[in-house]
Parts: C-alpha cells; sequence; structure tokens
C-alpha cells in the first residue's frame, strides 16, 4: 500500500486540511491505524491499541467540524505515553505486577487533549519505571528505533518517539526527568519540549497502583513531541495551566510572550561539548555548523561565558537530588545495599557514579541544603538570562546505540570517539535544564554519517517557554527539520 499524502504532515498543516475539508478525521485515523498495522510489527512502539473508541472518536470530530465547530487539535490522530491513565486501558509503567490494572479515569493531560478535540489510537512504549533511556519491558517487549532497528528509539518516552518517526500521527505526549522527552527526540529526529517545572499539570501521571491525586514530583514534568515546531506550541498550549482542583482554584497561566521573533534580534550561548561528558565527533560537528549558520543568519552567537554555571557542580547536585527522589520507590534489598555502599564511598570520589549513590542515601537534612543550591543555581541562570535568549546544547553525546539490556545499568558503557564512558552518565546534559527546572526544546539537526539522527537543546528562561519554542520554529523554517526514516518509503 501506498504511503498516504498524510502521513507526514504536521499538526498544523493537518488540522488546515480538515477546516478546508480536503481530508476528514476518519481518513486520518484509518492512516495512522493502517501504518501502525503495517510497520509496528518491526518497530514495537504502540503498546496498547485503542482503535475502534479512535474511529468512533474520529467520527464524533468530522461531525463536529461539520457543525462549524473549531478546537485546537479537532480530529488530529495522536498517541499518548503508556504511562499516563487512559480510562479503560491499562497502565502499568511497564511493571508485570501491574499487566492487569485498568485506570478508572483519564489523566487530567489526557481530559485536556480530548477536550482540545483529539483522537488517540493508542498508547506507546515505556521501559520499566520510566528509568531507562531505552523502552523495554518484560510485558510489551522492546521498542526499536524506526532509522535503525537495532538501536534505542531513546526513553522513557521512547515508544512515542518511534511512533512519530514512523508516521503513526503527528501528535505524542510523554514525561521528563532524566531527559525522557529529550532524549528520544534527539534519537529519533523529532521534536519534544520539556516544560518549565509544574507549568503542567500531572494528575493521572503516576505509576499504580497509586491514586490520580495532584501530586508534584520533584524535577519531573510532562509534556509535548512532534514532528514540527509548531505542533509542539499547539499542544503545550492545551495541556498547560495548574490543575483545576487544587492551583487552579486560583491561579490561571499567561505564559509571556517569545522575547523575539526574528533570528536577528536574539542572543545565544552555544555550547558543543564539555570534560564531564564529551560529546562524539558527530553531535560536536551537528550543533558547531547550526551555531555558524545561525551566526550566518543574524544570530548574535557566543561560545562561553563566565555566566554559565559550573556543569561539573550542578551534575553532581542534580546526580544527588534526582536519585534522592527516585530511591524512594527502591526495593528495600535494593536500597539498603546502596546505603551500604554509598556509606564505603571515600569522600574524596566525587564522580558522577559515586554522586548518584550518595542520593540514595540523603538525609532530609542533606537534601534540604542540596536545595538550596539549587535556588542559587537557579539565580545564577536568572543572570544569565539577562545576557542571552537562550542556550543551545547538547542532549546525549552520541546518536542512538545498540539496545543494550544490562540489567545494572552502571555497569553498562557507552562509547564516545572510542573512549568507553559510563552509560548513566549520560544523566549530566539532561540535567543543565532539568536542575534548574528550565524549559527546553530539543530539535532534529540532520544525521550522523551512519544515518542516524542529531540534535541539540535550546534552554530558556524560567517560564518563558515561548522563547526556545520560537527560536526552534525559526530553526525549522530556515534549516529544515524532521526528515522519516528509509524504511517507511512505502
Amino acid at each position: 500500500m501506498a504511503k498516504s499524502e498524510w502521513s507526514y504532515k504536521s499538526a498544523v498543516e493537518l488540522s488546515a486540511a480538515l477546516t478546508a475539508k480536503k481530508v476528514s478525521a476518519v481518513e486520518l485515523t484509518q492512516d495512522a491505524i493502517d501504518r501502525i498495522e503495517r510497520h509496528d510489527g518491526k518497530v514495537n512502539a504502540i503498546c496498547v491499541r485503542d482503535f475502534d473508541r479512535a474511529l468512533s472518536a474520529a467520527r464524533e470530530a468530522d461531525a463536529a467540524l461539520a457543525r462549524g465547530e473549531r478546537k485546537p487539535l479537532l480530529g488530529l490522530p495522536m498517541t499518548v505515553k503508556e504511562s499516563y491513565n487512559i480510562a479503560g486501558l491499562p497502565t502499568t509503567w511497564g511493571n508485570p505486577a501491574h499487566k492487569d490494572f485498568i485506570a478508572k479515569e483519564d489523566a487530567l493531560p489526557v481530559t485536556r487533549v480530548k477536550d482540545a478535540g483529539t483522537v488517540i489510537v493508542g498508547k506507546t512504549n515505556v521501559p520499566l519505571a520510566l528509568a531507562d533511556w531505552q523502552s523495554y519491558n518484560d510485558i510489551y517487549g522492546t521498542t526499536n528505533n524506526p532509522y535503525d532497528l537495532g538501536r534505542t528509539p531513546g526513553g522513557s518516552s521512547g515508544g512515542s518517539s518511534a511512533a512519530l518517526a514512523a508516521g503513526y500521527g503527528p501528535l505524542s505526549i510523554g514525561s521528563d526527568i532524566g531527559g525522557s522527552l529529550r532524549v528520544p527526540a534527539f534519537h529519533c529526529g523529532v521534536y519534544a519540549h520539556k516544560p518549565t517545572f509544574n507549568l503542567v499539570a500531572t494528575r493521572g501521571h503516576v505509576a499504580p497502583p497509586a491514586p490520580p491525586l495532584p501530586f508534584e514530583r520533584d524535577l519531573s514534568v510532562i509534556g509535548p513531541m512532534a514532528r514540527s515546531a509548531a505542533d509542539l506550541s499547539l499542544l503545550l498550549d492545551v495541556m498547560a495551566g495548574p490543575d483545576p482542583i487544587e492551583a487552579g482554584i486560583a491561579y490561571k497561566l499567561e505564559l509571556p510572550a517569545a522575547r523575539h521573533t526574528a533570528f536577528r534580534d536574539f542572543r545565544v550561548l552555544v555550547i558543543d561539548t564539555d570534560p564531564v561528558l564529551p560529546t562524539d565527533t558527530a553531535v560536536r560537528g551537528s550543533i558547531n555548523t547550526l551555531a555558524d549558520n545561525l551566526a550566518k543568519s543574524g544570530v548574535k552567537i557566543e561560545r562561553s561565558s563566565p555566566l554559565l554555571p559550573d556543569f561539573a557542580a550542578s551534575s553532581r547536585l542534580y546526580m544527588r537530588m534526582l536519585i534522592s527522589f527516585l530511591a524512594a520507590s527502591f526495593a528495600p534489598d535494593v536500597y539498603n545495599g546502596a546505603k551500604a555502599a554509598a556509606a564505603a564511598l571515600p569522600e574524596s570520589d566525587n564522580s558522577l557514579a559515586a554522586e548518584r549513590l550518595r542520593g540514595v542515601a540523603l538525609s532530609h537534612r542533606d537534601w534540604v541544603v542540596a536545595n538550596a543550591g539549587r535556588t542559587r543555581l537557579r539565580a545564577q541562570w536568572r543572570e544569565l538570562f539577562k545576557t542571552f535568549d537562550a542556550v543551545i546544547c547538547p542532549i546525549m553525546p552520541t546518536p542512538a546505540f545498540p539496545h543494550d539490556h544490562l540489567e545494572d545499568q552502571e555497569q553498562r558503557r557507552i562509547t564516545i570517539d572510542g573512549k568507553e564512558h559510563v552509560y548513566t552518565d549520560q544523566l549530566a546534559w539532561p540535567g543543565i535544564a532539568t536542575l534548574p527546572g528550565l524549559p527546553a526544546t530539543a530539535i532534529p539537526t540532520g544525521f550522523a554519517p551512519d544515518g542516524l539522527p542529531v540534535g541539540v537543546q535550546i534552554v530558556g528562561p524560567w517560564l518563558e517557554d515561548r522563547t526556545p519554542l520560537k527560536l526552534a520554529e525559526l530553526i525549522e523554517r530556515e534549516f529544515g527539520g524532521f526528515v522519516p526514516p528509509k524504511m517507511f518509503d512505502d
């Protein structure tokens, strides 16, 4: 069957086509379903299919369009990360102990995208407990990268990034605490936006059997994924805002406009590598090419600044605070073993691995001290953003790596320009935006010589999400963006 002319259109383009009656919501939904049935045996991005309800929702969308109704996402097919509750569908977070858990109600973000008119065709695969940059578990198996089936699509929103690259609808939603939106976008050549911390209410994005209550997970956010920069804004505007049963009782969201709308007005700091975790030749080269192109287009580019917070110090702090939060859900034997290992560490060991171990055993007193350090870090970033509008930097040190399911992630290794590095040290680059809670937009910038996607993140000021999103749109318009994988030239 030939590829539909709609399969790789953006949400903005499809919305215009629906309004102009060039295509119907049922046709778009059926196209996404056909592609899943045709290709997902290889990719395994969609772990829960919901085709019957999707077609019913699409028929309702077509009826609404015929009545002249207009909503931001009306009639657009999309996917949702498995970790979000959707009424009537399983939510497992990849944990076999919860394979029979069925959500009773939609997560708040799911309600919001449905209210905006979207058609959800299915849920996308994740790693166990959302705790990996690969997307595999014992319930649903392994998701493969559409550009190379032997490699990871990223994680933990890897099913969503693979679904976008495979043409299973123009939009998806994921989550991010250690790069779980940005890393899969990078590895699959698509777009994602990590919002400012707490910008998007997360109720219902919770591991079973926990009740879907308003809950602020330290460092963690949820956000949009797409194949186009403008689509990120479209979806973010639908998702963002306080929870109506909590902060929304009193507060309303009013995001400031982007600082600029033309290249010539942007002031951008570009970082291509750091000794904490060097980037490989392909990633560095892509960042430098982008920086050169931006400079030629009028962007004021700087390659270093004393205003940039100390990357080594902030990375160590991020490791401690991240693992301190995650360790609350560790099994008792794992927790006790890690505590004992942390106690045995020499004081002089300030490696990132040592900081992760110390994080497991962090006392509340020590956490309060660490949180004060984060407060000072946020002040440093505020100062930097008086001089710069955005920081462009790496997301990961290498393009997508081969599947590696060694159980102890601390024992895994990645190879950067021929030298081995600890797998979990890759947390450092996503952490540059996660620890201070800043918005960061992941964009594709092309391909490595081996044909794998590469990209960057654009980090912006606190609550000024529209600034990195606008810069992402300008870059896409001027230099191009997503390019479909060759395996889908059908």
